[in-house]
């Protein structure tokens, strides 16, 4: 970090004054008071969402089955539209990408599309800090075809248990690795992998890539035309702040157009013979090809309003302003939390850093209790990190100064003591 950033209130109140940003924070449902520094897990509610929720609800209130002839059939090709809006976030097509289902099921999706196991190339490349659903999803398409998980999932290891080195990854990637499944970003220390490095590597030696966006969309640009991978995922309701259980995104680079689909559905039938009817599926020539069922429409509103949302402040202006407000939370870290115990387990260069921090500290669930009792919301994650995620759209540079304020607080008086160490059924 190479800003000027200082230890006092005033400080962090002028930094607020020039945010170009600062208006969308009243575009947020926020409770009085509250600190909510958990966006990376679920964004909070919208007034953009809540219109684009209302509007849907109109809309089948008014047209019921007709909704899907209105407009030249806009809503009948809703999923597409909608994942045309991430052009600008992903520097992607817009028929690269659609709107469906949840993040684990496009993992299916994608592998049972492209992990095509022979005796000689039969691995599915993993890392050991992914978020557990890949894991999960890898290891039950290699059942499915056969495989036993010890041998066909290969685990990339962490030096540290922080991150992954990319050298490391590129070096897993062996003959006998049919497709590799990366996190773009690492869900606790909020590491950055080099993405187009890793796949570069991986397609020089013959193998399909893809990449779970689902801890950098809306934090992070990135650069599809550049990083070129084969496939990529990614949820809409953590920096997206699209609500909770609202459809993930499926990618699907266009040189796998006219592939077969792993997961074959009615809707991923061509819009003009669909409804003919016939059990022989004809595919769609572009990534709706992989669409399955009816899509969720009540819970694909909100990402309209929030991608409109997105559009309007810039990706760039988001990631510029999210990483001054990282810097500023790892300084008052180790200028005023270090002396209680208190660890930055993040990357400190923006090239290897996501929109949250990894705060490390052997109470950290209990002060995560502390926190909200003080109406601080953040997020633990095991074994010892409470993530802190001080979203662009929502944060500001008082609300992380009051933070490291009530944290060092609650160092001081141990006022965690007073909870339990047994874990919520959501933590």
């Amino acid at each position: 970090m190479e800003r000027n950033f200082r230890l006092d209130a005033d400080y962090a109140k002028e930094m607020d004054r020039g945010d170009k940003l600062k208006s969308f924070k009243e575009r947020f449902y926020l409770g009085e008071g509250e600190l909510y520094f958990d966006g990376n897990s679920l964004g909070p509610f919208s007034k953009d969402a809540e219109e684009a929720v209302y509007n849907m609800l109109d809309v089948w209130k008014r047209e019921k089955i007709l909704m899907w002839n209105i407009e030249d059939g806009r809503y009948f090709k809703y999923p597409q539209y909608l994942g045309s809006l991430f052009t600008s976030l992903v520097n992607a097509d817009a028929n690269e990408m659609t709107v469906t289902n949840s993040t684990t099921i496009n993992i299916h999706q994608a592998l049972a599309t492209f992990y095509k196991p022979t005796t000689a190339r039969y691995k599915i490349l993993v890392d050991d800090l992914n978020f557990p659903t890949d894991i999960h999803a890898a290891v039950s398409q290699v059942k499915l075809k056969g495989f036993t998980p010890d041998d066909a999932i290969k685990v990339v290891k962490s030096r540290d248990g922080r991150i992954i080195e990319e050298d490391d990854i590129i070096e897993a990637l062996t003959e006998d690795v049919a497709v590799a499944l990366l996190p773009s970003l690492l869900y606790r220390s909020a590491q950055l992998l080099d993405m187009e490095k890793v796949t570069k590597a991986a397609h020089e030696k013959g193998i399909i890539i893809g990449w779970d966006l689902c801890h950098s969309i809306g934090s992070v640009p990135h650069n599809f035309k550049n990083i070129d991978p084969d496939f990529a995922v990614w949820c809409t309701y953590k920096h997206l702040a699209c609500g909770p259980g609202s459809n993930a995104v499926l990618y699907i680079n266009k040189r796998h157009f006219g592939t077969e689909p792993g997961l074959a559905g009615w809707h991923g039938n061509k819009k003009e013979t669909q409804f003919l009817l016939k059990h022989e599926h004809d595919p769609e020539k572009d990534v709706d090809a992989w669409l399955t069922g009816t899509p969720n429409m009540l819970s694909m509103a909100p990402i309209e309003g929030m991608l409109k949302l997105f559009n309007e402040a810039g990706i760039e202006n988001i990631r510029n302003k999210s990483l001054a407000l990282t810097d500023y939370l790892i300084f008052l870290i180790e200028g005023k939390l270090e002396k209680y115990g208190f660890a930055n387990g993040t990357p400190v260069e923006h090239s290897r850093r996501g929109g949250h921090v990894a705060l490390e500290h052997e109470e950290a669930y209990r002060i995560c209790l502390a926190l909200k009792e003080k109406k601080v919301i953040p997020d633990f994650r095991e074994p010892n990190v409470i993530r802190l995620a001080p979203v662009a759209l929502y944060c500001s540079f008082e609300d992380i100064y009051k933070l490291v304020d009530i944290l060092e607080d609650i160092a001081i008086t141990k006022a965690y003591e007073k909870f339990s160490q047994a874990r919520a059924l959501v933590v």
